[in-house]
Order: C-alpha cells, then structure tokens, then sequence
C-alpha cells in the first residue's frame, strides 16, 4: 500500500507555474542490481562530474528488472557545476536524462552509445545528389 504512495510522489507533475529545473527526480531503470550500479559505493563516472550538486538515489525495479536510480538537483533547484551549467542552458533536466542515459548505456554495455547524425548535418560531399528526371517542356 505504501509502494503506491511513494511511486506517486516519484511520477508526479510539477506544480503550476515550475518549469524547467524546478527539481524533480528524473529516473531510468537500469538493468543490473544496486551492487553492480555503485561498485564499492561509487558513482559511475557520468554521473561522478555532478558530485555535490545532484541527490542520488537507488531502489528495485519493479517485476525484479534491476534498479531504478534516480536524480534530482540539490535544494530543489538546478545548480549545475561549470561547464554542466553551461551545457545545459534553460533545460536542467534535459542535462540530467542525459547524463541518466549515458549511465545505463555504460553500465549495461560498457560503452556511450552514439547514433549517426542526420543527413543534414553530415558534410556535403557526403550528402546524397538529388536526381530530378528531365521533363521535356
């Protein structure tokens, strides 16, 4: 009955009028237990840039598939540390999903995973020709 409760509070909306960065916890589950998460209680290394400034917390996944680790600003509010604050402009919580990403990708990988860029941010002699047929007139 309690599980409810607590799964509410982690889900729910932000209140009117906050917006981005106003501390919510923003959680991914990842697919290894808590031990294999934090070997000898240490952050993995995304996640280690933002000591201090983020609240970290870890429990079950639900239906036994791993464990849910969760991240919010310290006070409620996003202070990012130098270069995180300037990476992250007006959307703290966008840096924070990101950096919960790379964590998973990391831990249940063992690499960042990086997708190609689109076509149209690929240099241009790599860009595909456009070929229009000829219409006589």
């Amino acid at each position: 009955m309690g599980r409810l409760g607590v799964s509410r509070w982690w889900h729910r909306r932000p209140a009117a009028g906050a917006g981005a960065g106003s501390g919510r916890w923003q959680v991914v589950t990842v697919g290894v237990p808590a031990v294999e998460l934090l070997p000898e209680g240490r952050w993995p290394e995304p996640l280690r840039s933002l000591a201090g400034a983020v609240e970290v917390d870890l429990r079950p996944a639900p239906g036994g598939r791993g464990t849910e680790l969760a991240v919010r600003p310290l006070g409620g509010v996003a202070a990012l540390p130098g270069m995180a604050a300037h990476l992250v402009g007006d959307d703290p919580d966008g840096y924070l999903r990101q950096v919960l990403r790379a964590v998973r990708q990391l831990v249940e990988t063992g690499e960042e995973l990086r997708a190609d860029r689109p076509v149209a941010e690929r240099p241009a002699h790599h860009r595909p020709v456009a070929v229009r047929p000829v219409v006589p007139g």
